[in-house]
């Protein structure tokens, strides 16, 4: 397409989470530090919340790579699990073969991590999309990091979830399992200035050298209408990117870039949401105002009447 046409050597803006492409932003490196230092002192909970598409899963694989071979990791990334199925897919990642019911399993599970725990190995478990995980499959997770030894855990959990997971966590029935949780950090959108740097990382990695290629017009409205979403930014900076090379131009401009934003329903449906609040609350000042106006013209009358 136009990987030739920008002197590309794959597509920049994938939305693939490629952890070649991790862009060392302040919010998203201060989180994968914290998740390294957590889980190296033997922190039982770790969570890591963020917007929908500000990078979790990406930052997730990341964490994956990192982890020495100390570390025996274990990833889940379809909570939406009971707890007999949380127990099966956790078993399957220990290379246990599934077994029934679900207290022969779980002793299973903890004959196998007091295994790897005795050959030096920690073991860490991984929970992508965290939010969507069931009530009861969250308390099925809490009592299996209850196994420990008389020092240590002999499990680890790192949960990556949208805020939803802040909701359910704040449930008084939740109380115990949010005790648990030792780290917790927030993944930060983008703001304006690490907009460009994530632009330069990603097209540098994708094999362009011909200067700059977004005009800064261009970057503005990237940043106004994506909110510093890396998402929403990868598939606008793909669309204008499409939009150029159809047109022949070696460079990013602002029409570029506002053709691609008409074409994305899911910044398109956001301001027009926006709008519709916006001019809501005008129709309702309007209304507020005339009524103001009609109460006091009343007032001045009834006070000038005499009966």
């Amino acid at each position: 397409m136009y990987l030739e046409h920008f002197n590309f050597k794959e597509r920049p803006f994938s939305l693939t989470p490629n952890t070649d492409f991790f862009c060392q932003l302040s919010g998203h490196q201060a989180a994968l530090n914290i998740l390294l230092l957590s889980l190296r002192n033997g922190e039982g909970f770790i969570k890591v919340v963020g917007e929908v598409g500000t990078g979790k899963t990406l930052l997730c694989r990341m964490l994956l790579e990192k982890l020495s071979q100390e570390y025996m990791t274990a990833y889940i990334h379809n909570p939406m699990l009971t707890p007999q199925e949380l127990y099966m897919a956790f078993a399957q990642e220990l290379g246990l073969a599934y077994t029934s019911p679900q207290n022969i399993l779980l002793d299973t599970i903890t004959k196998k991590l007091i295994e790897l725990h005795d050959s030096g190995k920690r073991i860490a478990l991984l929970i992508d999309e965290a939010q969507s995980m069931p009530i009861e499959t969250l308390e099925a997770l809490r009592l299996l990091t209850n196994l420990e030894t008389n020092t240590t855990k002999l499990l680890q959990v790192v949960l990556f979830g949208q805020p939803e997971l802040d909701v359910i966590l704040n449930q008084p029935n939740m109380r115990q399992l949010k005790q648990r949780i030792v780290f917790s950090h927030y993944l930060p959108s983008l703001n304006r200035e690490e907009l460009e740097d994530y632009l330069c990382h990603r097209l540098a990695k994708a094999g362009h050298t011909l200067g700059p290629l977004f005009s800064r017009k261009a970057c503005d409205l990237l940043f106004k209408r994506s909110q510093g979403i890396p998402r929403l930014i990868n598939i606008l900076c793909h669309k204008a990117l499409m939009v150029a090379y159809g047109r022949g131009e070696n460079k990013i401009h602002h029409d570029a870039m506002r053709l691609a934003i008409k074409d994305t329903a899911s910044v398109t449906e956001a301001e027009n949401s926006f709008n519709k609040y916006i001019i809501s609350i005008g129709v309702g000042l309007i209304f507020f105002i005339l009524a103001l106006l009609i109460t006091q013209y009343y007032d001045s009358i009834f006070k000038n009447f005499h009966f």
